[in-house]
């Protein structure tokens, strides 16, 4: 069974208690004896007041993008052949041990030469401009879906840990047209349409993507820096920045839950990072967490009066929210073979809406592979308001005891 939701004034024993459940876990359903902990309302004591965000952020997490646009070499990473070639070692030698996708680790998916570049990179992600690209970075059209998913896997357990994306339990996810119905918000998730994705961050801390195939036309990215989009706010409109830091914000699980669990959440949008119990005076950094797309899906709650609808305040907030991030983002595409890496922390991301090949162009459709990344605190996370700050696999969605999957296909 997922944890149970911790609301204000809950003990440090309820607390221990629920890491115990999560720490509880069958190696035969858990091959790495890790359980993603899922999603939860903040901790509503740890949750400060406007006052003490800041007025204004500087440093790299504050980017425009004019900043990266014409500058590739600042956020691109083009693997040399040595080191394909020790990807595609560790790859096969994993596939030879017959283990599952869903058990790779760094200890069974040694990248010696890489090693020290992806920890590098990993920092940039959670400290720096929090997005990466590697271009080209697996042949998957030589290696093919299966190759290519061990070897995409295995790159990302050196950046944090694979986590649960849904009740299915994919813990290796597919960005596909499914044909499922984008109008359908109170239910349906729509990385499974061709519809445009507004800005909004994953349930993780960082999120990556592998192109297996592109789109005929639309299906491209955009990367915000959230902290740049706050300081616009503190400018412009600090009555948003405002009521974006209080938690009157009720966000949809869209039927993802697990026994006794309600079926929404309420939170801010943003927050501040709780004090370092080691370093006192270290910054506590603004955190973003928002998905308009869950934000807009609760009208069968707020229609029996179980939460309240939307107030015009909120609806205008979210509003320039979204017109703000389009102001300041850098757009990329990505083509067959490509990785990209967004961090969710401090930066926001969307997509422009597609249309895949028709069936008679024996194209094949728009096709991406997806990881969610947990990094825990103790390992150079964000310090965020949860109980589950700390746990290997924080975040993401989990169903009760549902496995973790990592199948070929979407479904």
């Amino acid at each position: 069974m997922a944890p149970i939701a911790l609301e204000a004034g809950s003990s440090a024993y309820q607390a221990e208690s629920l890491k115990a459940r999560v720490k509880s876990v069958d190696p035969v359903v858990f091959p790495d004896g890790l359980k993603t902990s899922g999603q939860h309302p903040p901790l509503y004591d740890q949750i400060r007041p406007y006052s003490a965000f800041p007025k204004h952020i500087e440093g790299p997490t504050v980017w425009r993008p004019e900043d990266y646009a014409n500058n590739p070499e600042r956020w691109v990473h083009q693997f040399s052949a040595a080191e394909v070639e020790e990807i595609s070692q560790a790859a096969d030698n994993f596939i030879t041990s017959g283990l599952p996708i869903t058990g790779i680790t760094k200890q069974n998916f040694p990248l010696p030469g890489l090693e020290s570049n992806l920890s590098a990179m990993r920092r940039e992600l959670l400290n720096g401009k929090g997005f990466m690209l590697f271009k080209k970075g697996i042949p998957v059209n030589e290696w093919g879906n299966f190759k290519s998913a061990v070897a995409y896997f295995g790159l990302g357990v050196y950046i944090g840990y694979p986590i649960s994306q849904n009740r299915n339990g994919h813990i290796l996810g597919h960005v596909q047209n499914l044909y499922a119905d984008s109008t359908k918000t109170d239910s349906v998730r729509i990385y499974k349409t061709t519809a445009r994705q507004a800005f909004h961050a994953d349930e993780c801390d960082i999120v990556g993507l592998l192109c297996l195939a592109r789109a005929e036309t639309g299906g491209e990215s955009d990367v915000a820096s959230i902290h740049h989009v706050w300081n616009i706010l503190q400018a412009e409109r600090p009555d948003i920045a405002e009521l974006l830091t209080q938690p009157v914000w009720y966000f949809d699980r869209k039927g993802e839950v697990s026994a006794g669990e309600e079926p929404y959440i309420r939170g801010a949008v943003f927050y501040l990072e709780t004090p370092d119990p080691a370093n006192p005076e270290r910054e506590q950094r603004v955190y973003c967490k928002w998905d308009p797309y869950y934000v807009r899906s609760l009208q069968r709650f707020s229609d029996a009066g179980i939460i309240p609808p939307l107030s015009p305040a909120q609806e205008e907030a979210a509003n320039v929210l979204e017109a703000t991030c389009e102001r300041v983002k850098l757009h990329m595409i990505l083509e067959v073979g490509d990785i990209q890496f967004v961090a969710n922390s401090h930066t926001l991301h969307a997509r422009t809406a597609y249309t895949d090949y028709p069936p008679e162009s024996g194209m094949p459709r728009r096709h991406l592979m997806r990881l969610w990344l947990s990094v825990p605190q103790g390992e150079g996370g964000w310090r965020l308001p949860y109980w589950d700050a700390d746990e290997k696999k924080r975040g993401g969605i989990q169903v009760d005891d549902t496995a973790p999957v990592a199948r070929l296909e979407g479904d």
